[in-house]
């Protein structure tokens, strides 16, 4: 999980500079009429939604995984009548790590809220007011995002070992009970 989880977190930072690149490069759209210039508008608010939704993707598999693995772990020490132990310590990781993956999708939910209110073709009278607010909430926010990521990492490792120590705890029990053969 650790290889997978980093990769799409390395991917989902890389669409994060890349639709900041994109958007510093079009630049303040108010005013602007070059249809040229409104496509490339265009490509950076799809940009900003898929990369919104990998974000989120990414924090979600983190989620996902803590709690299918912590029920694993509850199933099979109970199973196996293993340390209780082992589901307490996959609890305090499980908790851990919720609130990084809360924080990042939050982010770009952040980032997404203030593009919107900075665009342009909203129609509304004071996007134009949101254009500075966008620029440092979404470098700021895409920043925590990446630490997000980073930080959700340990957990992970943790988690992993955990699972291991678990794997072996039930050998262990297999063999005394004459059950591996």
């Amino acid at each position: 999980m650790v290889t997978v989880f980093s990769r799409m977190a390395w991917f989902a930072v890389a669409l994060l500079v890349a639709t900041a690149g994109l958007g510093l490069w079009i630049g303040d759209l108010h005013g602007a009429t070059d249809p040229r210039l409104l496509r490339w508008a265009t490509v950076h608010r799809l940009s900003g939604v898929l990369t919104a939704l990998v974000v989120v993707l990414v924090n979600s598999m983190a989620v996902t995984y803590f709690i299918g693995t912590g029920r694993w772990c509850r199933e099979v020490v109970e199973t196996y009548g293993l340390d209780a132990g082992f589901v307490g310590r996959s609890r305090l990781l499980k908790r851990r790590a919720f609130p990084l993956s809360l924080v990042g999708m939050l982010a770009v939910v952040g980032i997404v809220a203030l593009g919107g209110a900075a665009d342009p073709a909203t129609g509304r009278a004071a996007s134009a007011d949101w254009v500075i607010p966008h620029l440092v909430g979404g470098i700021g926010l895409a920043g925590l995002i990446a630490w997000s990521f980073q930080a959700q990492l340990p957990g992970i490792r943790r988690q992993q070992d955990l699972i291991a120590d678990v794997m072996q705890a039930v050998h262990h029990e297999r063999s005394v009970r004459g059950l591996d053969g």
